[in-house]
């Protein structure tokens, strides 16, 4: 079945108690409250060792102060996720106040501080539709679309007899991040990159 969509999860609306959840299902962005304090996941990963009981890593920001901080837990252990209020907002610039989104719905703006958008700054688009999370009202986390369609500005030429198969080489983004393409892939190519980790993921279609 899966998770519901994240504007229709009936806790988040509802404004109860914090929800225990496997510490496995925690993504970036969630909010997880640890002895009444929140704290937002900037990476979550599952680790399964050869031997012993698989855990997760989570790498969390202290959202009252900044403090950054990683916890483990038992992938089948249950964490708190926090109250918060997730709702689809569209980026429609950025200035010296900082990222500024707009709610579709009801067209009420709110301004996001650079320190919340983190590394996933260059990979916003304006209209690009992202999921942006407040807790009273003050903005503490957002989700991007997990792929983007970027173009490759540069990257080394494909060296005769180097095949498909081999290694990736350096490639740069239209948005300046860089990246490892297969060897056939060319500057003026459209491509499509995990905003997670800035990764290839294929040729784009369009």
């Amino acid at each position: 079945m899966g998770d519901p969509p994240l504007t229709t999860r009936p806790y988040l609306s509802q404004g109860k108690l914090p929800v225990k959840v496997i510490a496995s299902t925690l993504r970036k962005g969630n909010v997880v409250d640890m002895d009444g304090k929140l704290y937002v996941v900037l990476t979550a990963q599952n680790i399964h060792p050869g031997k012993g009981t698989p855990v997760t890593q989570l790498d969390m920001r202290r959202i009252s102060d900044g403090v950054k901080v990683s916890e483990r837990y038992r992938t089948t252990e249950q964490v708190e996720r926090a109250f918060v209020e997730d709702r689809e907002h569209t980026f429609l610039y950025q200035d010296g106040e900082g990222f500024h989104f707009m709610n579709p719905e009801t067209y009420d703006q709110v301004v996001v501080p650079e320190d919340i958008i983190g590394d996933q700054k260059p990979y916003l688009q304006e209209g690009m539709a992202v999921m942006l999370s407040t807790h009273n009202g003050v903005p503490i986390a957002i989700e991007l679309p997990a792929r983007v369609t970027l173009e490759i500005t540069e990257t080394e030429p494909v060296v005769k007899g180097q095949t498909a198969s081999s290694s990736y080489k350096p490639a740069i983004l239209s948005n300046g991040v860089r990246t490892l393409v297969p060897p056939h892939i060319q500057a003026g190519t459209r491509v499509v990159i995990m905003t997670e980790d800035g990764s290839y993921v294929e040729r784009a279609k369009d």
